[in-house]
Order: C-alpha cells, then structure tokens, then sequence
C-alpha cells in the first residue's frame, strides 16, 4: 500500500523494505528502512538527494555551451554544488505500492528550459531499489549531468559496528586544494576519501554493517565519488561524470537526446 501526502511524503512498500520519498524536498529518498533498521542519516540536507543538471562541484560556477559562457551562482566556496533541484519542490506523476515517478523543471538559476524526472522502483521481493534519472531540454541542447547524494548511516545503531567499504577502481581523479579533479589519473588510494574513482565496467561498490547488513551499489556509470570524512555517514555517489564535469565531459542534452543514468542498490541481511 502506498501512502501520499504533504507531511508524510511518497511511501513505498514491499516485504521488510520501506522507503520514504520527498517531493517537497527535492524528490530525496528521506527514509530507507530494512526489517525496520533505518539505512539513511536523517534530516533535510541528508537522505539521498538527486544532483542535477550538475554534480559536485563546478568551477567558479562557469561553464560553456559551445561559445555561449554562463555563471551559476557559487554556494560551496568559490565554487557551484550539487545542481538546482535538491532543493525545489517535484511533482508526483504517479504512485504505486512499489514505485513512483517525479519530476522537476529546470529554472533559473539554470539558464534552459528543460525538466529532470526520477523514477524509483523497489523489488517486489523487497531485496533491492533500482533509481533511474532523466534530463531533458524544452529548447536549446545544453550540457549536463546527473547523479545521486546519499548518506548512508555509519552505524546501524549506537555503537554498532561501522560501516566496510569495498570496491576495485581503475583509477582515482588527482584532487586539487580546491577539491576539484586536476585532470591526472593516480592509483586508487587508501581513505579518507572525498574522491571521484573510475570504474570503467561500471560502478561496483559494497557497503558492509558487519554481522548486520550487506548493501551493493551498482550502475553502468562508469563514474562514482566516495566520501566518508564525517563520523556519522558515508556518501557513495554513482554520477554521470566527475565533479567539474560541465566543463571536462560534457554530456550534450539535446531534442532527441536526453541524458539518462540509473543505479541499483541490493542488499541482503547478514544476522
């Protein structure tokens, strides 16, 4: 069964899974619980957020399209974050006991008319999610990217154990001072990380809570930052391409050409 209102958000339901979605607030996955056990770190600026036309951080909030030089607003330093709709309100397309669609227009600051929609579609079995984004132009073709912000939660209880994280990468983006790919590829290194890794036959990262949970989080993006700098979650962001990447990889959108990426997360009990 699914429930829907203003307060509560879009719930989604199926075995032991229950997931929470906020279209007031951003269209973010507020709540992901198993048998219970609450997955995401709380509050407004956490969950898991959608990062579009963007994601990270651009430079200076410039970038090209084609000879035509635009200036997003800087809220992250010097420089622009995460894209324009993690903190817009999205419509609701439809809802079911399982699934839901959303969408947002892409608006000022954003200089083109176009929409992002999200589609959120959870196992029957309640054994995984699988989360797809789209970006698409009213108009003119422009470059974008899209991707994925969550925080997953250190421990699954006080004082329970912390979080393993596993994956292999081909290679790890240089990070400047200013927290921004230099352009050189290094050999992955060992965390802290608040990185962007390749991973070229797509993103293949494991979460473990020993004795817990196990969590996988998959996509054919070959592109993925990891972030566990803080005490209180991890961030494993599976995104169309690196931070800065209006301005290194664009990724055209145009009429006939929408950008699309999706993400599979799977998880299973370990106790």
């Amino acid at each position: 069964m699914t429930t829907h209102d203003s307060d509560r958000g879009v719930r989604l339901r199926a075995a032991d899974a229950e997931l929470t979605l906020r279209p007031d607030q951003g269209g973010r996955i507020s709540s992901l619980r198993i048998g219970g056990t609450e997955l995401l770190r709380q509050g407004e600026r956490f969950g898991s957020f959608v990062m579009a036309p963007w994601c990270g951080r651009t430079r200076e909030g410039r970038f090209l399209n084609g000879a035509r030089a635009h200036q997003l607003p800087v809220d992250a330093g010097q420089h622009a974050i995460h894209g324009t709709v993690r903190r817009r309100p999205w419509r609701t397309l439809r809802a079911d006991a399982t699934s839901a669609a959303l969408d947002c227009a892409l608006e000022e600051p954003w200089p083109y008319a176009g929409r992002v929609s999200q589609l959120v579609e959870l196992a029957e079995d309640g054994s995984g999610v699988t989360l797809t984004l789209g970006v698409e132009t009213a108009g003119d073709s422009f470059p974008a990217q899209a991707g994925w912000h969550p925080w997953f939660l250190r421990s699954l209880s006080p004082g329970g154990p912390g979080v393993e994280i596993d994956f292999s990468a081909e290679w790890q983006e240089e990070r400047g001072d200013d927290h921004l790919p230099t352009g050189h590829r290094v050999e992955p290194k060992a965390g802290p990380w608040d990185d962007c890794f390749g991973m070229p036959d797509g993103v293949d990262v494991t979460l473990t809570w020993p004795g817990r949970l196990e969590l996988s989080v998959r996509s054919r993006s070959p592109w993925a930052v990891i972030y566990d700098e803080q005490p209180e979650a991890v961030c494993v962001e599976p995104q169309s391409g690196p931070p800065n990447g209006l301005n290194t990889h664009p990724r055209l959108v145009t009429p006939l050409e929408p950008l699309e990426i999706s993400t599979t997360w799977s998880w299973r009990t370990l106790s």
